[in-house]
């Protein structure tokens, strides 16, 4: 997506008919005008700095400080009320007189008659009861193109006196992918190739989208494919609608590795692998899926994930505090705590650091308004961090909703024995009759979209309600969106905590079927796993096909994707059969238990591991680089794990297995299935014509762990 906008094109006539004798009112017409100019994007005078001396509020969110800049400011020297063409505010961007922005307005332009006749009529400043606007109606809100298709956009302002206007010539209008689609400044959209993209739409601090779908071909059916539940029959419909075929069903040995991968973060075992492949029932897939969510290795793998998100680390609690909330976290997962719970417990936490871990949620930021930024974006999936400054250019957020959601938290109170509890000294927060922290922006507790919340001991109950709530709009599709991604690869909206309505989820419709399932089921994360995981989307092979959507954003097949640190050094450690100790940890203690990211290890630092000194799930680093791979190929420990005295290849030979038994327990060990007849043949004939047997299964082995379809889940 596009996050700056120019405007080299010189804003012209409007189709929009705008008399003379029109009254120009200031908020509903110049205040457009200027924003469609570009005079008050980021990068002109809706800059915190303004540019020459002239400083207008971003995108014209604060129309009464615009007014006061253009009819105040300098004395008013930018107007000239006597003869309103000689007025800086004309003359410069209409290249009368040198303009740092250039030429932006047409003197035969409706844009410049509307900001003339305003000066002509005095400047009238806005009325504090003036209509405000409502609600944008954007037509059609789901296009289908054809590639090189167009389509025209309207856009319909509503406004609280009743009245409707078009406004199609002064809104906003992006394109997310441009290789996908493009919108002109007038709001005609052109398709360019097969798959699905969105244009938003801004006006007034509002914001739509339209979906625009380009076809692969014609409306096709899908016999082949067989859907096990609503997940299926809603992806199953676009597929038909935009033309495009599913990779088949994956293999059994396909599935078996990526729910394991998926939901334990483990690789199964060569015993667990035969006995799954060689099992006939037909429901085998989703007795794994049981299995799995009991198995141990479920709530370490969960844990980390969920540390990762709340920040668990040492340098904000100290050893004692990193012990509770990391072991609150463990028993969270351990006993399936509902998610609504889970979040409240965070919230509305109270008491003792060292003997309630959700009180460390507290203690990792330290101000309001940064309460208030990890609330909405871990709970909520909404990003407000440029709403401390201004109103957000992409929601309908103002810094009205930032700090009254910061003030939810500044009743907060904790007290110490003087040591930060470094020596295990008593750390204790409670909410607290007065204010303790002051904002920057007088705000009473408001949750967004919401009425002030009443008053209250503790205002963040109150909170807690309002962000748990099943009617909530983001609650139960931000944790839906975080587990799919998760389960998947990607998520329905990318970034997966970036909620809003110009960033809408590729398949809207199943998004809302299964957060609304999630809710109905008490957000029960194992229920939600469990529906994802026997779906036959989720079981589709991870074959790409010229016909199907490259990004698997349209889900036509499973996206592969890179192990996770934790999740590859434990794979490569039970595939050699190696015990990695780390420091200050017990032996045995794997990659994806350990409690936070101070414990040493190089391979971990190099794969991605995440500092969790920020909420943003972009903290983890997943995509391969090359240093990753030299790691790999020439790491000396790397390669003593394969040939250890005690490792998995050690054994194998003193077992004295044929060479076809040893193949096979090596690919078992690694792919989680057996080598095809093709690749045993050509494994057998370098074996049998290598003068070391031991170096060439040594060789296998290397070359086994150094293939994609090991360090990647697909």
């Amino acid at each position: 997506m596009r996050f700056c906008f120019t405007f080299a094109i010189v804003l012209v006539a409007s189709s929009t008919a705008f008399a003379a004798d029109t009254s120009v009112d200031f908020v509903r017409d110049v205040v457009p005008t200027l924003t469609k100019a570009g005079c008050n994007n980021g990068a002109c005078h809706g800059s915190f700095q303004g540019r020459g001396g002239f400083t207008l509020s971003l995108l014209g969110w604060d129309p009464a400080m615009d007014f006061d800049a253009i009819r105040r400011a300098g004395r008013g020297r930018r107007v000239d009320l006597a003869s309103p063409a000689n007025s800086l505010l004309l003359r410069k961007p209409t290249g009368a007189i040198a303009h740092g922005g250039g030429k932006r307005l047409n003197t035969d332009s409706t844009a410049y008659r509307i900001i003339h006749d305003f000066i002509a009529q005095g400047m009238p400043s806005p009325l504090a009861d003036a209509p405000k606007i409502t609600s944008l109606e954007v037509l059609p809100a789901d296009l289908l193109l054809k590639p090189d298709g167009t389509s025209p956009i309207r856009v319909n302002a509503k406004w609280s006196d009743g009245s409707t206007r078009d406004v199609t010539a002064w809104a906003l209008f992006d394109s997310r992918d441009t290789q996908a689609c493009d919108v002109s400044r007038d709001g005609v959209v052109t398709a360019h190739r097969p798959g699905r993209s969105s244009v938003s739409v801004r006006y007034q601090g509002l914001v739509a989208s339209v979906a625009v779908s380009t076809p692969y071909g014609s409306p096709i059916e899908t016999p082949d494919f067989k859907p096990r539940n609503f997940i299926d029959g809603i992806v199953q419909k676009e597929w038909q609608r935009l033309g495009v075929k599913p990779a088949p069903c994956s293999s059994d040995a396909e599935f078996f590795r990526r729910a394991y991968l998926d939901l334990i973060g483990t690789l199964p075992t060569p015993d667990e692998a035969k006995k799954f492949l060689a099992d006939t029932d037909a429901n085998k897939r989703s007795k794994l899926v049981e299995e799995l969510l009991e198995r141990p290795e479920y709530v370490d793998h969960w844990s980390m994930k969920w540390s990762d998100l709340l920040r668990v680390h040492r340098r904000y609690v100290g050893d004692k505090g990193l012990g509770t909330f990391s072991g609150w976290i463990r028993r969270a997962v351990r006993e399936n705590m509902p998610f609504d719970k889970l979040t409240r417990e965070l919230l509305t936490a109270q008491g003792n650091l060292f003997a309630h871990g959700p009180v460390a949620f507290y203690f990792v930021d330290s101000k309001p308004e940064e309460f208030a930024e990890t609330t909405a974006q871990v709970f909520l999936g909404v990003r407000l961090q440029c709403c401390r400054c201004h109103h957000h250019p992409f929601e309908v957020w103002a810094r009205e909703d930032y700090f009254g959601l910061a003030a939810f938290f500044t009743r907060l109170e904790i007290r110490e024995n003087g040591d930060k509890g470094r020596f295990g000294g008593l750390q204790t927060l409670r909410a607290v009759a007065e204010e303790t922290k002051k904002l920057d922006f007088a705000a009473k507790p408001r949750a967004l979209g919401a009425d002030a919340a009443p008053p209250s001991d503790d205002p963040r109950v109150a909170l807690a309600d309002w962000v748990t709530s099943k009617s909530n709009p983001y609650f139960a599709r931000n944790f839906t969106n975080r587990i799919w991604s998760h389960l998947t690869g990607r998520g329905l909206v990318e970034p997966v905590d970036d909620l809003r309505a110009t960033n809408p989820a590729t398949y809207p419709a199943l998004l809302d079927a299964l957060a609304k399932n999630f809710a109905d089921h008490g957000f029960d994360a194992k229920h939600l796993i469990r529906t994802i995981c026997n779906s036959a989307v989720y079981q589709l092979a991870s074959e790409i096909a010229p016909d199907r959507d490259r990004d698997a954003s349209l889900l036509t097949h499973r996206k592969p994707r890179r192990l996770s640190a934790e999740v590859l050094l434990d794979a490569v450690n039970q595939a050699t059969s190696f015990n990695e100790s780390f420091v200050g940890n017990p032996p045995g203690t794997r990659a994806i238990a350990l409690p936070d990211p101070t414990i040493p290890s190089p391979f971990l630092v190099i794969f991605g591991r995440p500092l969790r000194n920020n909420a943003c799930d972009c903290s983890r680093e997943t995509a391969p680089d090359l240093l990753q791979a030299l790691h790999l190929l020439n790491n000396p420990e790397f390669q003593a794990k394969i040939s250890g005295a005690n490792g998995r290849l050690a054994k194998l030979l003193e077992s004295k297995k044929t060479d076809a038994e040893a193949i096979e327990e090596l690919y078992l060990a690694t792919y989680s299935r057996k080598p095809s007849d093709r690749e045993m043949q050509t494994v057998q004939k370098l074996i049998a014509g290598a003068t070391n047997r031991k170096e060439a299964l040594e060789d296998l082995f290397w070359t086994l762990l150094n293939t994609p379809e090991f360090s990647f889940n697909h």
